[in-house]
């Protein structure tokens, strides 16, 4: 792997805001490259997928990410706090890169089936379960303590940014060159994080010098112990997973279902889902540029509680103008959430168990959240949208009684 490029500690970088701190900015626009390839990569698998098979096909190659992300996430965290979160995600880029142009050199050269794209989706899951608790033990390596709040607010900024380029992009891929050319563009643009992410400069990590002394599965429960023992992780988890539980299903298959129902079509679902994506990216905005949100536990149960609220409400509302402001409300307080969340993890967290926290927290968000899609599907067809989302919003309302009740989380505050 590569070599770790060490730096100034957190601590000694803790004066200067996120913001304008170049080795923050650097990982940043690495981020935000890989991410816009995420998106143009997963329109290129959809799409060549629909074209190579049946849709029920396509359906499963696009789902078989999963199965690897959710058995191998834990072992992503151990793997992030071993050998460091830095050299973690260099290395999966570059597997990721490596893996998308050589599909699309079969593509350039014949028809080759859905085989290489399951093969790829198996790769990509994989890769994810190892990269996405290395990209929340990052933060705490490159940047003081008391900015992972704008850090995380930085972030979602990216994700939302991702989200309304990287489809188009890929769209344009395609049209212009066809699949072989959208896994291409895919490609370069992992490719292009790569320097950027060599030249970030990280702190020492107390696991650096230990992290030889225990094997994989030793270091695993260890880390599940760890969190078991603490005071603000342990509910901080419960909370999160909850949260995710209760808000993926109904605001993914269940807007869907509907918008159907309610009769406002594919315009009304893009008008919803912008409400709700201007939401987000407001909140992201806000912790960007605020830093600190004081009594940061307290904030983050009381969201839940009004997250919940506003979810039951969704499927109250007739009309699609106020499903839209009611979607804008959800983001907003979703994104000041899952921002605050991310913070208190790691602000919580030992440096030396942060990735295998994460690794937890992902676990539920990432590998079982997802697979309440099915059932709320059924469920809707059993008992229609308004009993499901209000069962949705009952979960997420039970994180925030969880945070509330919690006195160690609902006191947390972020690090100045």
């Amino acid at each position: 792997m590569p070599s770790t490029r060490t730096g100034p500690a957190p601590a000694a970088m803790a004066e200067r805001a996120a913001h304008r701190d170049p080795n923050v900015l650097r990982w940043l626009g690495a981020y935000a490259s890989s991410a816009i390839g995420d998106n143009v990569y997963y329109l290129a698998l959809s799409w060549t997928a629909v074209q190579a098979g049946t849709p029920a096909q396509a359906g499963l190659v696009t789902a078989l990410s999963a199965v690897p992300r959710a058995v191998l996430m834990l072992g992503g965290g151990v793997i992030a706090d071993r050998f460091g979160p830095r050299r973690v995600l260099i290395s999966s880029d570059a597997v990721r890169c490596a893996a998308v142009l050589a599909v699309a050199g079969l593509l350039l050269v014949g028809r080759p089936g859905l085989w290489p794209l399951a093969a790829l989706a198996l790769v990509f899951g994989a890769v994810d379960a190892l990269m996405m608790p290395a990209l929340g033990a990052l933060p705490t390596r490159i940047t003081g303590r008391g900015q992972l709040a704008r850090v995380h607010g930085m972030r979602g900024l990216v994700i939302r940014l991702a989200s309304v380029v990287g489809a188009p992009l890929g769209g344009l891929g395609v049209a212009l060159g066809g699949t072989a050319a959208a896994f291409g563009l895919a490609g370069l643009l992992f490719a292009a994080s790569l320097p950027l992410l060599v030249a970030v400069r990280v702190g020492k990590h107390p696991a650096d010098d230990t992290r030889a002394r225990g094997g994989a599965w030793s270091d695993l429960t260890g880390g599940l112990r760890y969190i078991r023992g603490h005071r603000v992780l342990r509910p901080l988890i419960v909370v999160i997973a909850l949260s995710d539980l209760g808000f993926v299903g109904p605001l993914n298959v269940g807007l869907t279902l509907l918008a159907d129902e309610r009769g406002w079509g594919a315009g009304g679902i893009g008008w919803v889902l912008a409400g709700f994506g201007t939401g987000a990216g407001a909140a992201s905005l806000l912790l960007t540029a605020r830093g600190r949100v004081p009594r940061a536990g307290l904030v983050l149960s009381l969201s839940g509680v009004v997250s919940a609220v506003a979810i039951a409400a969704l499927a109250q509302v007739p009309q699609v103008g106020a499903a839209v402001a009611v979607a804008l409300s959800i983001g907003l307080v979703s994104g000041l959430n899952g921002v605050l969340c991310g913070a208190l993890l790691q602000a919580e967290s030992d440096p030396a168990y942060v990735g295998r926290v994460t690794s937890v927290s992902n676990f539920f968000s990432l590998g079982v959240a997802p697979l309440t899609f099915p059932l709320t599907g059924a469920a809707i067809g059993l008992w229609g949208t308004g009993p499901v989302f209000v069962a949705g919003a009952v979960v997420c309302g039970l994180a925030g009684a969880v945070g509330l009740c919690a006195r160690d989380l609902r006191r947390a505050e972020l690090p100045r």
